[in-house]
């Protein structure tokens, strides 16, 4: 089972957004904090309110394989980002192209509970990932 999987497995069991919200929080309590030498106005993400910073390790070959590092100062978006993390990274830059996030945050009922802020946050952090994906398969 991947992390993604296993997150939607335990959103399943979730009932009421109080206990969707803190497994959010815990999932940001669990992402490996990003090192200050990260923590870069290149690696920032622009259009969150929260400040978030987005590192993206490129494989080789045509359909590279993209893994993720990601990080954020607030805990709740920390949270969003570990979810985000767990759906891109791990998986070939055409896979990352196609694949629509915020429609699995949907599923999770996660939107519907996000200020319309942090809702543009998490829109441009997929975004982002999903032009770096594309930058990748052109290169």
């Amino acid at each position: 089972m991947t992390p993604i999987d296993q997150i939607i497995d335990d959103f399943a069991f979730l009932d009421d957004w109080e206990d969707r919200y803190r497994y959010v929080i815990e999932l940001g309590k669990a992402l490996p904090d990003l090192p200050e030498d990260k923590r870069t106005g290149e690696n920032k993400v622009r259009g969150c309110a929260s400040q978030v910073w987005l590192v993206v390790h490129p494989g080789d070959g045509p359909d590279p394989v993209l893994t993720l590092e990601g990080d954020s100062d607030a805990h709740i978006v920390r949270g969003l980002v570990a979810i985000v993390l767990s759906a891109y990274s791990g998986r070939k830059a055409s896979e990352i192209a196609d694949y629509d996030a915020l429609a699995l945050f949907g599923r999770l009922g996660l939107i519907e509970h996000l200020s319309a802020q942090r809702a543009n946050g998490l829109r441009s952090m997929v975004d982002r990932i999903r032009s770096e994906a594309r930058t990748r398969l052109s290169s």
